[in-house]
């Protein structure tokens, strides 16, 4: 079923036309880069609505079913910039910040029912968002560790990952893929 996740009336047919789901991942484009004094309140409204209440909107709509079921995987696809926030992008981190939040309280009273949530924080990995980013993308590539920007398939394995049966103890937490660029220790 083809939709725009932005929509709140396309959520719900979403939801409606896919009753029982075991595996759940949220992965919304992010807002165009923009400098901070160009940013106004339509803008802020449709970032929150595309990477926090979209996903918010799906994550509550099946929650009731794992917790029945006693199985439930959501991984939402947020951003590096959570950690390390990029110049131009406050749309993007910003809303994707408000939903790291959320799944760090809902994570922790799901997880008694078999049911992880957790954020996959992708920063180089090279698909057209970064392409789009041109000389952000440039700079931030250069940066990384590994030298180079991750790939769909690396990605692809993450997310897989944290989507497996045997993940049941890693609840509420934001696995960064990004060949070292963020780096923190914690």
């Amino acid at each position: 079923m083809a939709a725009d996740l932005s929509r709140p009336d396309e959520r719900s047919a979403v939801l409606e036309s896919s009753p029982i789901v075991d595996i759940l991942v949220t992965n919304a484009g992010g807002p165009p880069a923009i400098p901070y004094p160009d940013i106004n309140i339509a803008l802020w409204h449709r970032a929150l609505e595309l990477n926090f209440l979209s996903a918010v909107d799906l994550i509550q709509g099946v929650l009731p079913g794992m917790i029945e079921r006693r199985f439930g995987r959501i991984v939402n696809v947020t951003s590096v910039a959570v950690k390390k926030p990029v110049e131009h992008l406050e749309l993007s981190t910003a809303s994707r910040m408000a939903l790291t939040g959320y799944v760090a309280s809902v994570s922790r009273q799901v997880a008694k029912f078999n049911v992880t949530i957790n954020n996959l924080l992708p920063g180089t990995i090279f698909t057209n968002r970064l392409r789009e980013l041109g000389p952000v993308a440039e700079k931030m590539i250069e940066e990384v560790p590994a030298g180079r920007a991750g790939t769909p398939e690396e990605f692809g394995a993450a997310c897989a990952f944290l989507c497996g049966s045997s993940v049941s103890f890693l609840v509420g937490q934001n696995l960064v893929i990004d060949g070292g660029l963020n780096r923190s220790t914690l």
